[in-house]
């Protein structure tokens, strides 16, 4: 389907906003086209992302589409959408907002301590006439449940200013300062502003339905959100450099994946959008995977983000292991174990790409990645905080034992390949982080013996993936029974597996950056090649295109590393967002949006360009 023929907007052309609980997607021309309710992983409301009838929630001037300009806020997640019309000039706000905790949240509770601000759960739209005249629509038509079931409508006690919807045991309210009407399943309003007025309608989904009274504390609660943004943001460390403004989006695009009540952070706002145009690598990405754990750490302690990074390992020390002692790939964002994957025949899938899933069925696969993400994120919390909390001690030798019994087996390796198991160097890799950062640990335990026992592990590891890990040509293989690439084999520098001046770290960079890569953006692996169990070729990975990055880096390959950042960044969305994968040919991202992994990539690569920086001017 070409781009100007698809009644979908581009990926990248859509607006994020959040309130560390749920998400939002806003196309450009107004309309709310993905907020699921109350929670992150929650049933949609307004869907319209995964298909054009499954709900949708538009505030912009009357039969003009296409805004000016849309901006976010300086230094938060509240949207900015600035429209000409013939008759004048408007202002839209947009925020899932924030404000001063109140008591016990009985919507999504919380099992870490609550902060001074939280969700409201109230999402705000202000509109401002700038200039002139203009008329305003408000067209609110949800679909609980995925698109399965239409708003039943009620007005709120007779009053024209409030509307209730239900349906699929969802509740929500809509409030606004316009007359409101109903038609069939949608609420509507039209109302004319002239220059210097103010109208506002919001969604509140609390038990209590609380919501503005009136534009004058719809304004109040935009501009408590923009505060509370901006006072997250001044919290966090983020160098005078020109890569400033890049770090200062993906940080408040991590914060606003992550998940206040449990201190998770989400892979992703979406479901099912697709990796290949059209084609069925559409997954649900809507928990949180451990291997973000450590790339999540490295992030945030960079940041200087402690407490989110405390946060995060407090809900990883809260999971449920699987019998064996060892953690699952990923979890619900409350800590769930059962993310079973079902299929909704019903939808059309962004631009026909099928199936829509809901779950996701690698939750039970065998990946012996695990572990070392998880050991990695003990020890860099460790050393950040110079001290290993009692409770966190047991996950470390539980995850070290599992490492231990596992690392000689085959497994789905790190990109969930549904084809046969494999000997994937990126797990036999994880293997050794896992067993060399338990030895660590272990030593800032004192606790000698097992130091010894984890390190010489660890030594055995990588032993056997040079001997059997590595092709003719010095480069490492994808797994034992090949010799085609995979961009995974980075984390071979980023771990610290070999250094940058080993020739076969230098040979697998040189390979990855000449025969795995589209004008330069890296693939995971040539889809031919590698039995994933799929159909179709995808786009490149944005996370691998961020991780060569860091391996140039680490190579001593800086001016490589920096021209690769910059085109990078010129891809980004026109709000600063990521994708997971770019589609080079064109030019467009695709896959779930906005991508945790991709934004703390960017976070990682951008770190060692600075820190190379500061060196060199150092030793000017």
């Amino acid at each position: 389907m070409s781009a100007s023929t698809s009644p979908f907007p581009p990926i990248a052309d859509y607006a994020f906003l959040s309130d560390c609980h749920t998400g939002a997607l806003i196309a450009p021309d107004g309309s709310v086209d993905w907020l699921c309710l109350p929670a992150f992983d929650s049933p949609s409301a307004f869907g319209n992302l995964i298909d054009r009838g499954a709900g949708s929630f538009r505030l912009g001037p009357f039969g003009i589409n296409v805004p000016t300009q849309r901006s976010y806020v300086p230094g938060t997640n509240v949207l900015a959408t600035t429209w000409h019309t013939p008759g004048g000039w408007l202002l839209v706000q947009d925020a899932l907002t924030m404000g001063p905790r109140t008591g016990p949240d009985h919507v999504t509770p919380h099992t870490r301590p609550p902060a001074d601000d939280d969700a409201e759960h109230v999402l705000v739209r202000l509109v401002e006439c700038l200039e002139g005249t203009v008329e305003v629509e408000l067209v609110c038509e949800p679909a609980f449940d995925y698109g399965r079931e239409p708003a039943a409508w009620t007005l709120a006690d007779g009053d024209e200013h409030a509307a209730v919807a239900t349906g699929a045991g969802q509740t929500f309210r809509l409030t606004t300062d316009m007359a409101l009407g109903v038609e069939g399943s949608s609420a509507r309003a039209r109302h004319t502003l002239s220059a210097g007025e103010k109208a506002y309608c919001s969604l509140s989904w609390d038990e209590a339905l609380p919501a503005p009274t009136d534009a004058g504390d719809a304004a109040e609660r935009v501009g408590r959100t923009v505060a509370y943004w901006r006072r997250w943001l001044a919290r966090a460390r983020i160098p005078d450099h020109p890569l400033r403004y890049h770090l200062q989006r993906s940080a408040l695009t991590i914060k606003g994946l992550t998940y206040m009540p449990t201190g998770a952070t989400v892979a992703a706002l979406t479901t099912s959008l697709p990796e290949t145009p059209g084609g069925e690598r559409n997954w649900d990405y809507r928990y949180t995977w451990m291997r973000d754990t450590t790339f999540t750490l490295q992030a945030l302690h960079f940041l200087n983000l402690d407490w989110e990074a405390d946060e995060f390992m407090q809900f990883v020390a809260d999971l449920e292991p699987n019998p064996d002692g060892g953690l699952q790939i990923m979890y619900g964002i409350d800590g769930r174990r059962d993310l079973a994957e079902s299929t909704r025949e019903d939808l059309s899938g962004y631009e026909g790409a099928r199936p829509v899933r809901i779950g996701n069925g690698a939750y039970d696969q065998r990946q012996n990645d695990v572990y070392g993400a998880v050991l990695d994120s003990l020890l860099l919390h460790t050393r950040r905080s110079e001290r290993l909390p009692r409770r966190l001690w047991p996950l470390v030798t539980s995850q070290a034992e599992r490492a231990l019994a596992t690392w000689r087996e085959p497994d789905q390796g790190i990109w969930e390949a549904r084809g046969a198991p494999q000997h994937y160097v990126s797990s036999k890799l994880m293997g050794w982080v896992a067993l060399d950062r338990a030895a660590k640990i272990a030593a800032i335990r004192g606790d000698g013996a097992l130091e010894k026992t984890w390190g010489e592990a660890a030594e055995e590891v990588r032993a056997d993936i040079l001997e059997r890990g590595v092709s003719d040509r010095g480069v490492l293989r994808q797994h034992y029974d090949t010799d085609a690439l995979d961009a995974s084999t980075l984390l071979a520098a980023i771990f610290g597996f070999l250094p940058g001046s080993d020739d076969r770290m230098k040979n697998t960079v040189d390979a990855i950056s000449t025969d795995l890569t589209e004008h330069g953006f890296v693939l995971r692996y040539v889809t031919g090649e590698t039995d994933d169990g799929l159909s179709g070729k995808e786009g490149t990975f944005l996370i691998c295109s961020f991780w060569l990055v860091s391996a140039l880096s680490i190579v001593g390959e800086r001016d490589a590393a920096r021209d690769l950042l910059e085109r990078l960044l010129r891809i980004a969305s026109p709000l600063g967002l990521y994708a997971e994968e770019f589609e080079v040919a064109r030019s467009r991202h695709l896959g779930n949006f906005p991508q945790a992994f991709s934004h703390l990539a960017l976070i990682e690569a951008a770190a060692r360009i600075i820190l190379a920086d500061r060196i060199e001017e150092m030793s000017l």
